[in-house]
């Protein structure tokens, strides 16, 4: 499975590009949707990408690897596609991802709840409801 289309390229390029411009005008960041997720048909390991930078192989977004606790950071789209997992399969992208919550969003629910998936869920129950709330459940 090809894990980047041309146009999901274009588009964490084009986000990283105006991080940088916000860094270098002393602006406030952005802070996107994720635009792309990838996850292990055999496991728990779940990645939301938001940028990839001017390697073409370093994405930035959240990365939960399973453990319960989803971080923000950077991660090697090549090392990514060169998992092999059971049965000649590898990681996949979610071809019907799409969200408009922000991945500040993504990374407070997903470290509330525990993982990536778990966040998935709540989120998405949130939208069904009408409810389009930006604020993580407190509590423990």
């Amino acid at each position: 499975m090809m894990l980047l289309t041309p146009d999901l390229h274009r588009a964490l390029r084009a986000n990283n590009d105006a991080r940088r411009a916000a860094v270098i005008g002393g602006q406030t960041e952005p802070d996107p949707p994720p635009l792309v997720k990838f996850f292990n048909p055999c496991g728990a390991a779940t990645w939301l990408a938001t940028e990839l930078q001017e390697d073409d192989d370093t994405l930035f977004g959240l990365a939960d690897l399973g453990f319960g606790t989803p971080e923000l950071g950077y991660f090697s789209l090549n090392e990514i596609a060169s998992v092999r997992l059971p049965f000649g399969l590898g990681i996949e992208r979610d071809l019907d991802f799409q969200t408009g919550h922000r991945l500040s969003t993504w990374a407070a629910w997903s470290r509330r709840a525990g993982s990536i998936s778990a966040a998935e869920t709540l989120l998405n129950r949130l939208a069904s409801a009408g409810n389009d709330d930006e604020i993580p459940p407190s509590g423990g």
